[in-house]
């Protein structure tokens, strides 16, 4: 029987400084969930003494350095340019020159948003490659030549490259499509998003008298928004005074809008926009139940935050996240299609006892999530990875 780990076994396992790489960060216009999940764990990692560095790209009226919550953040960059910018700012800083020349990672974190900043090629096998999800159905996007040229890289090229690290995703489903596209399943790790405490305040909030739909989510056009309008066009003549929330922002918001009047349904749709928590959690609390129609979800943070007011979530079982966050027919709804969406939201929405019992046991799910557990699992993570050695499985 071995012994309790020596000083010495502990010293070459502690990670005490740390290299976050991302796209973008939470004060992005189009930050969303993956980098509320990078932000929050890098908070927890910096509050326990690991010295926390971001490098993501700028945006308008963003500092060029800034310190949050512990994390000191480096912004440089455009949406693409961001990788050129890290990888050159990576490599200078090795050779003790730019602004990463201090920068001094045990273990580098490569958040690969269907692109990965290849930081390989500068820190080795230090690397952790962070995925939510694939982006084969998001890629159409972005044009015929880059959505070729995107899936080459995240289907063909990263999984070659990245063949001897550690990789990181969030859900069984995500970690199933890394497999699919050929990384060992003894390299992924499964590290689930925490969430954040709501507030009292908000909990104390009386239920809307009338039925009312919430949506939470960026704005973009593989969260399939047009469908929780469409349902609701459907909706209102059976199920009188229904409205809809959306909650968040994002580039294809005045799509939405248009799309909202095309139905006649602009009464019946308040879109909120960016909002701070406070009326985040508020709009939730008032809600009879949560619509995540999204095309693909690594997670599905936005169904946790929902469930922390008793509020269950319906949404896309091919989505593949969500069949991870949402228990079936015990904390939300999977449905298989539009036609499905109608009739299981209709139900939800007529039946109280069902919504009620939903809304409870996901509650009290909801209460097995913290950034504290996500943060000590990573740890877990990168402190195998400062040894030499890789992981796998839930942690």
């Amino acid at each position: 029987m071995s012994g309790p780990p020596s000083a010495l076994d502990r010293s070459s396992r502690q990670v005490r400084s740390v290299l976050l790489l991302c796209w973008r960060d939470t004060g992005h216009p189009q930050g969303g969930g993956s980098e509320t999940y990078l932000q929050r764990i890098g908070t927890q990692l910096a509050a326990s003494g690991t010295r926390v560095t971001l490098r993501t790209a700028s945006y308008p009226g963003a500092a060029r350095r800034e310190v949050v919550d512990g994390v000191e953040i480096q912004r440089r960059g455009g949406p693409y340019s961001v990788y050129v910018r890290a990888g050159l700012a990576m490599v200078a800083g090795r050779l003790g020159l730019g602004p990463m020349r201090r920068v001094r990672p045990d273990v580098v974190v490569d958040t690969q948003n269907g692109l990965p900043f290849l930081s390989r090629l500068a820190y080795g096998r230090r690397t952790v490659v962070l995925v939510h999800h694939c982006h084969r159905e998001q890629w159409p996007v972005a044009g015929p030549v880059m959505s070729r040229i995107g899936w080459f890289v995240e289907s063909r090229l990263s999984p070659r490259v990245h063949r001897r690290n550690q990789y990181v995703t969030v859900s069984l489903p995500s970690a199933r499509d890394l497999t699919a596209l050929g990384v060992d399943p003894a390299n992924v790790a499964v590290v689930r998003n925490g969430v954040d405490a709501a507030p009292e305040s908000s909990l104390a909030i009386a239920r809307s008298a009338t039925p009312r739909v919430v949506v939470l989510s960026r704005l973009v056009p593989h969260k399939q928004i047009e469908d929780a309008l469409d349902v609701i066009a459907r909706l209102r003549a059976r199920i009188p005074d229904l409205h809809l929330d959306i909650l968040g922002d994002g580039w294809w918001s005045q799509r939405l809008v248009e799309h909202a009047a095309r139905l006649g349904i602009t009464d019946a749709v308040t879109f909120h926009g960016h909002v701070d928590d406070g009326t985040k959690h508020a709009v939730l609390q008032r809600s009879w139940v949560h619509v995540l129609p999204s095309r693909k979800e690594g997670w599905g943070l936005a169904v946790v935050e929902a469930a922390q007011h008793g509020v269950p979530t319906i949404g896309y079982r091919s989505s593949g996240g969500l069949t991870d966050s949402i228990v079936d027919g015990v904390t939300g709804m999977l449905v298989d299609g539009y036609p499905d969406l109608v009739d299981g939201l209709e139900r939800l929405l007529t039946d109280d006892v069902l919504r009620e019992q939903l809304g409870v046991k996901a509650q009290l799910r909801s209460g097995e999530f913290s950034w504290e557990q996500s943060a000590d699992a990573m740890r877990a993570v990168l402190e195998t990875v400062r040894a030499g050695s890789l992981t796998s499985g839930v942690l």
